[in-house]
């Protein structure tokens, strides 16, 4: 392995990240976006019909019980820029309490999930993926909920795709994200420590009265 989780936390502090051209691939690149994607941690948008589906409760969330079988998840597509070496680092972070999944499951079967890194109050939001419809989108509301109880200041997406921007996802300069990044990093959250909503509903209901 040519990057340490050390130079690898290093990056991040930097507001830089790793990604390979695909998953065969030894090599790593560092990226570093003219234009960041964030979603502001109480600007969550939840529409009429996806906040009809998370009060449904017909799924259960956990947090870091399967980080592995989420970041595969991530990687299980035509395209990924998630090789083994990027694996092996964050199973490394995982395993020393900096790198966090969130889980959604359906019928007992793991259905989708988001995955990222903590680093002071900024959370470093890696990948998603769904094997039932929704359920990546599921796994976002829960995230984000989770994260503005927990006390972090910054949810980075790194980039803004289109699924981001319709629930609430913005773009800022690099010169911005560096400031919210810097700040985050002079403060504490809590991630491990926090319970989950107790159902959809009030999941749908906290975020009702921040947002």
């Amino acid at each position: 392995m040519s990057i340490t989780p050390e130079l690898l936390l290093q990056a991040y502090r930097s507001g830089i990240f790793p990604m390979a051209e695909h998953r065969d691939d030894p090599e790593l690149f560092w990226v570093d976006p003219r234009r960041r994607g964030i979603l502001p941690i109480r600007g969550l948008h939840i529409s009429r019909s996806m906040a009809r589906r998370l009060r449904r409760d017909d799924y259960r969330i956990t947090v870091d019980a399967d980080f592995a079988g989420v970041i595969d998840g991530c990687a299980d597509r035509r395209e990924t820029w998630i090789n083994q070496e990027i694996r092996a680092l964050f199973l490394e972070l995982h395993e020393r309490g900096l790198a966090h999944s969130l889980e959604v499951w359906m019928d007992d079967k793991l259905a989708g999930g988001i995955y990222g890194l903590e680093i002071g109050a900024a959370f470093c939001g890696e990948s998603m993926f769904s094997r039932r419809r929704d359920a990546s989108k599921i796994a976002l509301c829960w995230m984000l909920d989770l994260l503005r109880e927990a006390g972090f200041t910054l949810f980075d997406t790194q980039f803004l795709t289109e699924h981001l921007a319709s629930m609430g996802g913005i773009e800022i300069t690099r010169t911005d994200y560096r400031a919210r990044l810097q700040d985050a990093l002079t403060r504490t959250a809590d991630f491990s420590g926090t319970p989950l909503a107790r159902s959809g509903h009030e999941l749908v209901q906290r975020n009702t009265q921040t947002s």
